[in-house]
């Protein structure tokens, strides 16, 4: 799971949707206003942002509103900082 999250990070349109959903929640027309991309490249990052956990997505009547899941941020960050620890343990 970590590998498409980290994947999913490497790429900066999809770091600006998380910085966005950061805040609030969101529909892809609110995120497309903060973003120079198109409906269908909007389309494709949120379902990269989808399999892997990193967003969840609630149907609002004829609408959809995206939200951040921090509790795969702070998995990936876990992980991370378990690299750090150990290196500045020595080990």
């Amino acid at each position: 799971m970590l590998t498409y999250v980290f994947k999913a990070l490497g790429d900066p349109t999809r770091r600006r949707i998380l910085e966005l959903l950061r805040d609030r929640d969101l529909t892809p027309t609110e995120i497309l206003r903060e973003l120079n991309v198109t409906q269908p490249t909007l389309s494709h990052h949120l379902d990269i942002l989808k399999r892997a956990n990193l967003v969840t997505s609630e149907r609002e009547g004829q609408f959809i509103r995206y939200s951040l899941n921090m509790g795969v941020l702070e998995m990936a960050l876990k992980y991370i900082m378990g690299f750090l620890t150990r290196r500045e343990d020595g080990k």
